[in-house]
């Protein structure tokens, strides 16, 4: 006689309605597993999103999935799995060699400093390249130091000299006239001081300082010291590679270049903020939980962040692009190529330096601190812990009617069956009682053959056998 077999014989109707007391087996591992899944779920919430992400966890070996989506794809849906800080070595080695070579360029090929910088005189006519060399000649037989000759817009040439006297500078436009077949009052001189010039670099190098400053301190009391430390190094960077480029590409320093100069550590700044904001929320509460480690958390910020930096970088590239390329290269539009030169240098620093450079740098001062330093030893802790439990559990079933722990963590459980048709039902060893019969006025039920009733209270526990006066079954 099954369990509710028993209960429907020894109730009436007004004990249908009462409630089941889960009792035995079945209530204790249902109760395990809602703890442990709990506990599961909370455990995993950071694993999984490192999965979602196409990361693997610290000291797990990386798979690559069977027909896995386009690298358009992963990188739109945050899914690219690029291990930034893992790689931080070798991204440092990479960008020291970039920024030896800038600062190499820098030191040996110097910086082509216009009239606003250096001071000097510049005398401007219309020409092409074919006057170039006979006008420059000229000017240097009138007596000029000839600092450059070019062709700029396709149709004007423009030459730099140093300082030159009043008798000087008309004898240079009466020899450039003659040179170039035009009249000497087509000919546009201009003359700017030294002293101008270093006006205009003591200011511009005062509001750098300043923006630095403010760069620090924001990030120092929005975050915290060591994102305004990764923040100021990646800042460097952009400055020295759009130095760098510009001195080896020879283009004019302007006061246009100091412009744009600003423009990018801006931007370079705004894209950085973006990611440490995302760090700076993938790592509130780490230490409690201890479900991945600060470097983990930061690189997953990365990726989370990738598609937007991405984003934010193309769109701003591309008209500048065209200014650069089009404009200056194709039209010959050369006014405000030294503007388009560093801003397209410096928005793809700063497109780097804020992906590859900045965050891996918190990362690795993070990783030094013995908060970070337990809170790395707790995550692979458990991680090995939970890698031998797996393992212990897919080595074989287990026949048990107990609740394997590990089964929750990927380890499988073999519950032993019985063949119900051969051997009949399984006769219960307990009969599990509901509030009402274990009353004192609750009626007596006839206890089913082979069971064992509950006992009384104050009444010692019989072993299972036979009734007495029960007939034994041939």
């Amino acid at each position: 006689m099954s369990r509710e077999q028993d209960r429907d014989g020894g109730h009436d109707g007004a004990h249908d309605e009462e409630l089941e007391v889960p009792v035995g087996t079945e209530a204790d591992e249902a109760r395990g597993a809602d703890a442990d899944a709990a506990g599961d779920a909370a455990a995993a919430a950071d694993d999984d999103a490192l999965a979602d992400a196409g990361l693997p966890a610290e000291g797990a070996r990386t798979r690559r999935a069977p027909g896995r989506a386009s690298l358009a794809h992963r990188l739109y849906n945050g899914e690219a799995g690029l291990d930034v800080v893992g790689r931080s070595r070798l991204i440092y080695k990479v960008t020291a060699v970039l920024v030896l070579l800038c600062i190499a360029s820098m030191l040996f090929r110097g910086f082509n400093f216009g009239i606003d910088f250096a001071g000097g005189n510049s005398f401007r006519l219309p020409g092409e390249t074919s006057q170039l060399e006979p006008v420059r000649a000229a000017a240097t037989d009138a007596g000029a130091d000839v600092a450059s000759a070019q062709v700029v817009g396709g149709n004007t040439i423009l030459l730099r000299t140093g300082a030159l006297d009043n008798d000087v500078e008309r004898a240079v436009v009466d020899a450039v006239a003659d040179a170039a077949g035009i009249e000497p009052g087509q000919v546009s001189p201009e003359s700017v001081s030294a002293e101008w010039g270093q006006d205009i670099t003591d200011q511009a190098l005062l509001a750098l300082a300043v923006f630095l400053v403010a760069v620090i301190a924001f990030l120092a009391i929005r975050f915290q010291p060591k994102m305004a430390i990764g923040a100021i190094v990646a800042l460097l960077h952009d400055l020295v590679v759009t130095a760098g480029v510009y001195s080896l590409i020879g283009f004019e320093v302007t006061p246009s270049t100091i412009i744009g100069l600003l423009t990018i550590l801006g931007f370079s700044l705004y894209d950085t903020v973006v990611v440490f904001d995302k760090v700076d929320e993938n790592t509130r509460g780490l230490a409690s939980s201890a479900r991945m480690t600060w470097g983990e958390a930061a690189n997953l910020a990365v990726n989370q962040t990738l598609m937007r930096s991405i984003n934010t970088s193309v769109i701003a590239l591309l008209p500048v692009a065209g200014l650069l390329f089009v404009g200056a290269g194709l039209l010959g539009v050369g006014t405000l190529k030294d503007l388009a030169l560093v801003l397209f240098v410096g928005l793809a620093a700063g497109a780097y330096s804020s992906i590859f450079l900045a965050t891996p740098i918190v990362a690795d001062l993070k990783e030094r601190e013995p908060e970070v330093q337990a809170l790395r030893r707790r995550v692979l802790a458990r991680r090995s812990a939970a890698a031998r439990q797996g393992a212990r559990a897919a080595a074989g079933p287990v026949a048990s009617a107990r609740r394997n722990r590990g089964a929750a963590r990927g380890g499988g459980v073999a519950l032993a069956e019985r063949d119900v048709d051969a051997l009949g039902p399984a006769q219960a060893d307990v009969v599990v009682e509901s509030p009402a019969t274990v009353g004192p006025e609750a009626p007596r039920r006839p206890v089913p053959h082979g069971a064992t009733a509950a006992p009384r209270p104050g009444q010692r526990p019989q072993r299972p056998g036979p009734r007495p006066g029960a007939k034994k079954r041939r």
